[in-house]
């Protein structure tokens, strides 16, 4: 059954049920062997020491559990980030949360980091078949005063790190009270000295380095993208995912569900997570990978965050509205260009290690 079909059945249902469907169908025929391994073009990429099949990754937020691991990967993605996971299960916030907006192929979503909990995620990690390369991004539960957010980050970072190949800090999700909080220099510098703390504690004990990744939002002005720019560098944090979602509603103002409160997703957000890319690219210079993310629609979209500085990109929204295609598309467009940037952020990265 090809996606084109099935769109417009699955666009009739409320959007959180039409998504855990789609899910549980890709699961069933993954089961069956009704569903092959979509072939995408392969295009290798070194970022965070780690070495990409290809640049294309699938976001966080699709599969908060990583129940979904295995079916998946049958996509084509060369990386999968799933989460994101909190210390203790939480429900989220109520029903309905996420909102298809049609017309600016744009989702609004309040979640709020529903999960079952980090152990629960680890077990179903353990229990995929996929072996390429997993991140897992981490927050904090809802309950947790924001004082204390460190230490739900920590009980996180110590779980997840023998199962992660990356781990993702988010910080950046509008839909969690005061989480955004962290972003501001002080709360930020703080927690991530305490992360890369843990984080070396645990490379000694497991003897193995698991990169660390910030996840940041597009609402952030030039100074701000200046000032977390020079943290990631003096934490020498390993890489920074550029957006999540935004609390702007421009591009969608007088749409049906486009006054709905969350965050913001999809082709309105394009611009805006775009400019964030290269604001950091300006000030990051290729001493860290930049992950995009963010209102990528199209291979085109794709083939200018990369050209703006990325050296790798996640889809979500774009799957919504394209569907698996949407990968193999992506994959080929950034396959036959240029990627100027790499050459120089692999010189950085390795200077940074010599030193």
């Amino acid at each position: 059954m090809s996606y084109a079909w099935l769109r417009p059945l699955l666009f009739q249902l409320d959007a959180e049920r039409a998504h855990q469907l789609t899910l549980a169908l890709l699961d069933a025929a993954t089961v069956a062997s009704i569903f092959p391994r979509q072939q995408v073009a392969t295009a290798p990429v070194q970022a965070m020491g780690l070495e990409f099949p290809n640049p294309v990754g699938l976001a966080a937020g699709l599969d908060k559990d990583g129940a979904h691991i295995d079916a998946l990967s049958l996509l084509g993605f060369g990386f999968i980030e799933v989460g994101t996971v909190t210390p203790r299960p939480q429900p989220g916030n109520p029903r309905p949360r996420l909102f298809q907006v049609p017309q600016a192929r744009a989702v609004i979503n309040r979640m709020g980091f529903n999960n079952l909990g980090v152990d629960r995620l680890v077990r179903n990690v353990r229990a995929a078949r996929y072996r390429g390369i997993l991140g897992i991004n981490i927050g904090k539960n809802f309950d947790t005063p924001i004082e204390r957010a460190a230490t739900d980050y920590l009980v996180c970072l110590r779980k997840v790190y023998p199962v992660a190949s990356y781990v993702t800090i988010n910080i950046s999700s509008p839909n969690t009270k005061n989480l955004r909080q962290l972003q501001h220099t002080d709360e930020l510098d703080g927690l991530l000295r305490q992360l890369k703390a843990e984080q070396a504690r645990l490379a000694e004990e497991h003897g193995r380095y698991v990169p660390l990744a910030l996840k940041i939002a597009p609402d952030l002005g030039d100074e701000q993208v200046r000032d977390m720019s020079e943290l990631l560098l003096a934490h020498r944090i390993d890489a920074v995912i550029a957006t999540n979602t935004t609390v702007s509603r421009d591009g969608v103002e007088g749409l049906p569900n486009g006054q709905e409160s969350g965050g913001l997703s999809g082709a309105p957000l394009g611009a805006r997570a775009a400019l964030v890319v290269q604001r950091l690219a300006e000030q990051l210079q290729g001493r860290l990978a930049i992950i995009a993310a963010g209102g990528i629609m199209s291979g085109a979209d794709a083939a200018s965050r990369i050209a703006s500085g990325a050296s790798l990109v996640q889809l979500y929204t774009g799957l919504v509205y394209a569907g698996p295609r949407l990968v193999a598309e992506v994959a080929a467009t950034l396959a036959s260009q240029p990627a100027p940037h790499t050459k120089a952020l692999l010189q950085r990265q390795m200077q940074a290690v010599r030193q």
